[in-house]
């Protein structure tokens, strides 16, 4: 017995299934977590070794290379970056999706163990830590006060705010900016030093021996036992100046006092944090990986009011940048189009339908099916975000599609005369098997997408799965409740409304005008073929016209402004030169384009000369200027502020951040040349006019004092390297040597000489270090003095040594268009060997492109061989897969004409048009089969079959059609990817449905004349079974 008879027999079993699952669908929306993107953080390890006084090119060779060769030996591996400073190298080894991160871990431990062997002795041992998501701020709460020092707002914010913040559900870190932190500044002179014998070694020594706390055993007798401690008697800066360093010659105690100024104090400053014109104390709020991003910020939103009467007075804690806003309008949004696209979907089934009982068939069926698919969403693991919800969107269109060609076959019953019972039974048994043949088909089209790779792969996953979901059970629910629902609700054949009669009659008129133009285009047996080759080669030319990009220019309610300054440049001049960026960003407060100004030095991952400024931007519905528009206008207001580089940038919604869209790797052997490599590159990249903020993150113009110590004759003075390093590191760098206690609280205590003292190269002379002897010796008798230019930093890509450009773009100048650029650049300009990759944004570009080709083709695969198996023929199939150019040239021609980019949303709605167009040659294909086992004539039966199937294949594109059009119409938040998305669908379809018609019928009749349906081999083998054996 088929589904559809038991249900039609049982309607109460068919009813409970469908409550079930509404049921059940129900509650798993309610348990799905919420945010904006599905999860998309690749298991990433970072190796970081210390090793004090290297240069960056010792490290690099002696610890960063050996590393790296014992790193790439680890299963998958996605790539392996470095970045090695002087006294530092830092490795990121980011893993492939389906690692495990704790197993990755343990690997990369492994391979730090062996290597550790061949580091350096005096080396840091490396440290291994493990990154479990993006780190990006989503909301910065600034903390400012007219009565508070800055010393005790920055302790208030950090030992009382942040801590409170973290303890918050869903809350991974904070991060305090712009806090002046309490010390024990140690100015020392160097000039008393030298004449009272003291070097930075004595002193280090003094405060660590001395200023310490420690137990002193334990006092005991027959009634208590008393446990004795040493407590740390250093406290205050008065206590610290009579610390005793070493008694000189003459027998005299030399003091810390004597050889140093000593106050408690701010450490020198060195971080800027302000908001709105006004320096403030920034902290910034970091989620867990799966937290919600609504729910982590109104959790801290919630603390923040309820901390506000327990502030001390004249204190302001509010917050500046949230991105919460844009997560919950483009939710918001995407809420919005799917009520209205359900609306408009279900208007389009009664103007074709014309009766209101038909039209609550579909009304009910379709959330019925959208509810379902929560079910596998819960079960999977997967979350409710604007992907997930965009895929319910676009089922709309699908899920009714299986509703509407049942119902419209029980009405054709229905206008036959039979009874609405025994039209629901005859209907749905007629079209079961064209139901199943387009839901198996729309699956198949959506299942490949899993084996996207990539950040891409890993999104649309979730888009793929719940739509494909949400079509299986429309495909349920069509064969069980839409016929039981038929046999109780729509009635028998009445006459129909005035407006119901109108629209009748028209329909029937064009039906009567398709006929005639279908029997004059078969007659005509050469034409459909030259239709599809001149439409094979208008999609080869529009493929290289429309532009290519990983996702659309997204405005998400935020500008970040990145500032870079000269290498070597001071945290003063770093200031000055933020405060003028400030100040020419003022005008967009002013005329309300931007709402605030939260600034930031050094930037976020930056040194010192590094700067960032976020301006929060008015919501979308207050304000006429796109993000892009804001963008360009920035630009032209910093153009010409001296001194450092201002770069503009919109963040991405797949990567987040704050990187340049477009990161081109020259990779080489030598620094040298690779530098020239990419001036080079730099040079004629800036005679395009669709790039800008061109930029490398290697120059060496990093100003250095290179220090070469003799290093015989420190040896035989007993004087080793390191300590050179720690005396010269003290006495111009400043250290933190130990601690001292206030109310409970541990603070630094500051070592560094005096900055008046050291002003030029001779000054170094004043330093002094005492020999294995006892003796003093000058600096200069120990080491030679070079200035030279230096990169602050040598990064590696892939174990390659190499030089990354950057660059944003303009205007409507694509990803794609910048990268064959610079490809072409390379090709043209460089020798052979030259490597070249891609890193954040344009690898994901890079990498999508191949994956979408493979998903492509292997979904045609996939349709192909499911649609033979099911028509039991291999020429059925081909006709039906003809539709597929067609609905690709309609969405190419959409994206041409509205100037929009074929991106990673554009290229999943150009896959799903395999579905949405093949299912009207389904139809067609197998309605004429049908026909022609009931021994019509082949050209009667194409004739009929195209012509019967007129109404549900309109009906079913213009439902798809309208559920497109509030994509293509979105606005606000996120309405960038919803219109890639409605474009290629509305114009695809479209275009698709117009052709399909005509296409699909002549290349039947060109190509099937000699084809059987699959009921034919089985009446063979009956008519087989059925002769009796000879003798």
């Amino acid at each position: 017995m088929k589904l559809s008879d038991l249900s039609i027999a049982r309607p109460v079993l068919a009813t409970v299934l469908s409550l079930m699952l509404c049921v059940f669908g129900l509650i798993s929306f309610l348990e799905l977590p919420l945010r904006e993107m599905p999860d998309t953080t690749s298991p990433v390890v970072t190796v970081r070794t210390d090793y004090t006084g290297a240069s960056a090119g010792v490290l690099e060779a002696q610890v960063t290379k050996r590393l790296e060769d014992e790193l790439s030996g680890i299963s998958g591996v996605k790539f392996i970056s470095s970045s090695t400073s002087d006294g530092r190298s830092s490795i990121t080894i980011e893993f492939d999706p389906a690692r495990d991160l704790d197993n990755a871990a343990s690997d990369v431990r492994e391979a730090v163990a062996r290597a550790s062997r061949s580091l350096p002795d005096d080396a840091d041992a490396p440290i291994v830590t493990k990154d479990t998501g993006r780190n990006d701020v989503i909301l910065w709460v600034t903390l400012r006060s007219t009565g508070m020092s800055p010393l005790a707002l920055g302790d208030y914010a950090q030992n009382v705010l942040a801590d409170r913040f973290s303890l918050l559900d869903g809350v991974s870190s904070v991060w305090v900016g712009g806090r002046k932190e309490r010390v024990m500044n140690v100015r020392l002179d160097p000039v008393a030093m030298a004449s009272r014998g003291v070097t930075v070694a004595d002193i280090r020594s003094a405060l660590r021996a001395q200023n310490v706390e420690l137990p002193a055993g334990t006092l005991e007798n027959s009634q208590q036992n008393f446990a004795a401690r040493i407590p740390r008697g250093y406290d205050q800066a008065v206590n610290f100046s009579t610390l005793s360093i070493r008694r000189i010659d003459s027998g005299a105690r030399v003091y810390l006092g004597d050889v140093a100024e000593i106050w408690e104090g701010e450490k020198p400053e060195d971080t800027l944090f302000r908001s709105n014109g006004q320096n403030v104390v920034g902290l910034g709020i970091v989620k867990q990986t799966q937290a919600n991003t609504l729910e982590v910020v109104d959790e801290v939103k919630r603390a923040i009011i309820a901390q506000q009467p327990f502030l001390p007075e004249g204190a302001e804690l509010t917050w500046t940048y949230d991105s919460s806003v844009f997560v919950d309008s483009a939710i918001s949004e995407v809420y919005q189009t799917l009520m209205i696209t359900v609306g408009l979907v279900v208007l389009v089934i009664y103007i074709f339908l014309g009766q209101l009982r038909a039209t609550l068939l579909p009304a009910v069926t379709v959330p019925v099916s959208l509810i379902s698919a929560f079910i596998l969403a819960y079960a999977l693991g997967y979350s409710v975000n604007l992907i997930t919800l965009m895929a319910l969107i676009m089922a709309i269109g699908l899920v009714v599609d299986d509703a509407i060609v049942v119902l419209e076959n029980i009405h054709h019953h229905l206008e036959r005369g039979r009874s609405p019972l025994a039209a629901a039974y005859h209907g749905t048994r007629e079209v079961g098997f064209a139901v199943i043949a387009t839901t198996l088909t729309l699956v198949s089209v959506f299942l490949p997408i899993v084996f996207m790779g990539g950040i891409i792969g890993r999104i649309f996953t979730e888009f793929a799965v719940l739509l494909a979901g949400a079509v299986a059970f429309s495909s349920l629910v069509a064969l069980t409740l839409t016929p039981v629902m038929a046999s109780k609700i729509l009635k028998p054949r009445q006459a129909p409304g005035w407006m119901a009669s109108r629209f009748d009659a028209g329909f029937a008129r064009m039906e009567k005008g398709y006929r005639r133009l279908l029997g004059s285009e078969l007659s005509h047996r050469w034409w459909a073929p030259v239709v599809m080759v001149l439409a094979l080669g208008l999609i080869t030319l529009l493929f290289r016209e429309v532009s290519q990009s990983l996702t659309p220019k997204e405005d998400r309610g935020v500008v970040f402004v990145m500032v870079r300054g000269a290498e070597g440049a001071s945290f003063e001049r770093m200031s000055r030169a933020m405060g003028e960026v400030e100040a020419r960003l003022a005008p967009l407060q002013q005329d309300g384009t931007v709402t605030s100004l939260t600034v930031r030095t050094p930037g976020f991952g930056g040194g010192v000369n590094s700067g960032m400024v976020i301006a929060s931007l008015e919501t979308w519905d207050k304000r006429e200027p796109s993000a892009e528009a804001i963008v360009g206008r920035i630009r032209g207001m910093t153009r010409d502020v001296a001194d450092v580089l201002v770069i503009p940038i919109l963040p991405s919604s797949i990567r987040g951040g704050s990187s340049s869209p477009v990161e081109f790797v020259l990779g080489g052997a030598d620094y040298d040349e690779l530098y020239d490599w990419a001036e080079q590159l730099r040079r004629l990249a800036r005679n395009n006019l669709g790039l800008s903020d061109l930029d490398l993150d290697y120059a060496q113009t990093k100003p250095e004092l290179l220090v070469d110590v003799d290093q015989q004759r420190a040896a035989k003075l007993g004087i080793s390297v390191t300590e050179v390093a720690d005396s010269l590191n003290v006495m111009l760098g400043g250290q933190a040597i130990t601690t001292y206690a206030r109310q409970g609280e541990e603070f630094d205590v500051y070592l560094k000489g005096q900055q008046d003292a050291f002003r030029q190269l001779s000054d170094l002379g004043g330093i002094y270090l005492r020999t294995g002897g006892g003796d003093l010796v000058s600096l200069d008798n120990l080491v030679t003095l070079t200035e030279q230019g230096a990169s602050p930093s040598l990064n590696h890509y892939n174990r390659k040594k190499a030089i990354t450009l950057s660059a944003n773009l303009v205007g409507n100048y694509s990803l794609g268009e910048a990268l064959d650029y610079l490809d072409g650049l390379v090709r043209e300009q460089l020798p052979d060997y030259a490597i070249v990759d891609y890193k954040g944004e344009s690898l994901e570009y890079k990498s999508n492109q191949g994956d979408v080709a493979f998903v492509f083709g292997l979904a045609l695969v996939v349709v192909f061989l499911i649609l033979a198996a099911q028509f039991e023929s291999f020429v059925h199939p081909f006709i039906v897969l003809l539709t597929v150019p067609l609905g690709l040239l309609g969405g190419l021609l959409g994206l041409y004409l509205t100037g929009m980019t074929l991106n990673a949303y554009s290229q999943i709605a150009m896959v799903m048009l395999i579905g949405l167009v093949t299912k009207n040659g389904i139809l067609i294909v197998e309605f004429a089969n049908q026909l022609r086992d009931r021994g019509r004539p082949f050209d009667e039966a194409l004739i009929e079959a195209s012509v019967r199937r007129l109404r549900p294949i309109l009906m079913t594109a213009f439902t798809t059609v309208a559920g497109a059009i509030p994509l293509i119409l979105a606005s606000g938040a996120g309405a960038e990817s919803r219109q890639a998305v409605g474009i290629v669908v509305f114009a695809g379809v479209s275009l698709a449905t117009l052709l399909t018609l005509f296409i699909v019928p002549a290349m039947y009749r060109l190509l099937a004349r000699h084809t059987q349906s699959p009921e034919y081999q089985q009446r063979l083998l009956e008519e087989a079974l059925e002769e009796k054996p000879e003798g």
